[in-house]
């Protein structure tokens, strides 16, 4: 095998296969990345057997063939490599080697054989539809902060993919809570995703799909089965194992009785919360929200280190309430929101308390209280 890639390209596809691969491996091989060449392209497939990503590039074909190389090194190599040089890589199967030159820069590396490089079972799909990239990027942005990290709730360790009635009909839905916290964001939905079965897309298959989402202009393919889920653009194919697992009824947490309303700007929200949590105990962060007529207090009271209060002005017109926040998750909860007003909706003190942004109904969020 002899190929030349283009600095810039070939760090693109290397850097996306490396970062699926774990970096604690009892299996050689899974530290591996598989690079192998066909007509004009050359292929990068890297897997941790629950995430299989396969990046597509151009390149000058010497000659096709297939090796395996530590996925690491090699991304380390190109990384480090001056912008805009054109790199060869030749693999010399007898000797177990591939170099890896540029300029005046040569590398000799360790080789495993392709053969024993395990490659995921392809998989008959439920459901195929497509999604433009921005949508797709909404739906998995503004909800996987919610994401557990409790490992025996393993079932709340992602987002739950799934198709639901929304306020306009029928929506692809995704939804992420740790028990303390909720997120529930909506999008239309797309032709071909009316018999998508529920699944819930584990925490690093999220992070390794936002890569593909920052063209706005991409269709990203979707195909999903009960076991696995794909997602593909012309370049880059990201197959997962979803989490087997049932997803809560979460729709029995989201409060319908909450009428007492606060609105706020949301950006001048976050940083009040910011500043004054900056004096509370690491702990417990806890922040305390005193609402009056059209006023807002935030407070934190640490007895170790000290206090803090600050007042904004609000649209808020009922009775008196007090309640208290985790600082954290009132930060992220602000942050999700792109529109400029942030609509709370309370019920008591003891209660979980809603939030939509402005009028938008296709973005819900949930936040339990806490006692301060």
């Amino acid at each position: 095998m002899k190929i030349s890639v283009e600095r810039g390209v070939l760090l693109k596809a290397v850097s996306q296969a490396q970062s699926v691969v774990e970096r604690r491996n009892t299996i050689p091989i899974l530290a591996n990345v598989l690079i192998e060449v066909e007509g004009s392209d050359v292929t990068f497939r890297a897997t941790d057997l629950d995430i299989e990503v396969v990046d597509k590039a151009p390149a000058q074909v010497e000659r096709a063939g297939a090796t395996t190389v530590a996925a690491t090194t090699l991304h380390e190599i190109v990384r480090k490599l001056p912008d805009g040089a054109l790199v060869t890589l030749t693999a010399d199967t007898a000797a177990g080697r591939l170099t890896v030159e540029a300029g005046r820069s040569n590398f000799s590396l360790a080789t495993l054989p392709k053969e024993d490089f395990p490659v995921m079972a392809s998989s008959e799909y439920a459901s195929n539809f497509s999604v433009d990239a921005p949508k797709l990027r909404r739906l998995f942005d503004k909800s996987k902060f919610a994401i557990s990290t409790e490992e025996t709730r393993y079932y709340l360790n992602g987002v739950y993919m799934h198709i639901a009635d929304g306020d306009d009909g029928k929506a692809l839905r995704c939804v992420a809570t740790d028990g303390h916290r909720l997120a529930r964001i909506d999008s239309e939905l797309p032709d071909g995703a009316a018999d998508m079965p529920g699944v819930i897309v584990p925490r690093k298959t999220v992070g390794e799909l936002r890569k593909l989402l920052d063209d706005d202009d991409m269709k990203i393919a979707v195909s999903v089965s009960e076991t696995k889920v794909r997602f593909a653009t012309p370049d880059i194919t990201l197959t997962s194992k979803v989490i087997d697992g049932t997803f809560p009824d979460y729709t029995r947490v989201i409060p319908v009785g909450n009428t007492r309303k606060m609105e706020v700007d949301a950006s001048d929200f976050a940083k009040a919360v910011d500043r004054v949590a900056t004096v509370s105990s690491e702990r417990s962060r806890a922040v305390k929200l005193q609402l009056d007529e059209d006023r807002l207090v935030l407070s934190v009271n640490a007895p170790d280190s000290g206090a803090a209060e600050e007042e904004l002005a609000v649209a808020y017109g009922d009775e008196r309430l007090e309640i208290g926040f985790n600082a954290k998750y009132l930060l992220e909860i602000a942050s999700q929101v792109d529109r400029e007003n942030a609509v709370f909706m309370f019920n008591s003190s003891g209660d979980p308390t809603l939030m939509r942004e402005g009028t938008d109904q296709s973005a819900v969020y949930v936040v339990m209280p806490m006692r301060v």
